[in-house]
């Protein structure tokens, strides 16, 4: 679970956003509001790359663990951005495999084996050793909401994620992605300025001012 414990973002020591929220196993929250409200502001902090001239106030709790203080690479929360952001010198299974946990990394054919799953789960069978510029973009939102759930995050944000994506593939991925991390009981953040992205997410909906 997600704790947001009476949060108070700040900028410039004036409060930008104040909320309190709890986000269960496999649910969105969704938050929206008009540009400059804080949306991203607020993904950043749970993620720990919070900067100057922003700094918060509450506690953010993963399963119970305040976080407030722990650094961004060992909080174990996952990111998707608006741009798939795939690394154009690796394959599709190198770009998967580079999330993984080290761990995951022993084994070359327990990874491939878990790659080829990851991507079979989003109907994307046989293309780990394609080169990712000659994907579709719906292709490539599949591939980094995978290389995303490859590194085992605890919680997932999901910023403006769907926004680039064509009326036809919107739906298709949204539908894909809140699947997914139902499926493996992940909580997020949904970023958005779509009403249809907050219905799709059947989650609680806070609308910052």
């Amino acid at each position: 679970m997600l704790s947001l414990e009476n949060i108070v973002i700040y900028r410039d020591k004036k409060p930008l956003l104040q909320l309190s929220a709890e986000v269960a196993k496999g649910e969105v929250l969704t938050v929206m509001g008009p540009s400059g409200a804080g949306k991203s502001t607020l993904l950043q902090a749970i993620a720990g790359q919070l900067q100057a001239p922003f700094s918060i106030a509450g506690q953010i709790k993963i399963n119970g663990v305040v976080i407030n203080d722990m650094d961004a690479h060992l909080r174990k929360v996952g990111i998707m951005f608006q741009d798939a952001l795939l690394f154009e010198h690796m394959t599709v299974g190198e770009n998967i495999a580079f999330a993984m946990p080290a761990d995951r990394q022993k084994n070359k054919q327990m990874k491939r084996d878990a790659i080829n799953e990851l991507l079979a789960a989003v109907d994307l069978d046989g293309i780990a050793d394609r080169a990712v510029n000659t994907l579709s973009g719906g292709q490539q939102a599949r591939v980094s909401l995978i290389r995303t759930l490859a590194s085992q995050p605890e919680v997932v944000l999901l910023d403006e994620p769907f926004s680039k994506l064509d009326v036809a593939l919107r739906g298709q991925i949204r539908s894909w992605t809140f699947s997914q991390l139902k499926a493996r009981k992940i909580p997020a953040v949904l970023v958005t300025h779509d009403k249809d992205d907050a219905l799709a997410a059947g989650g609680d909906i806070i609308e910052l001012l």
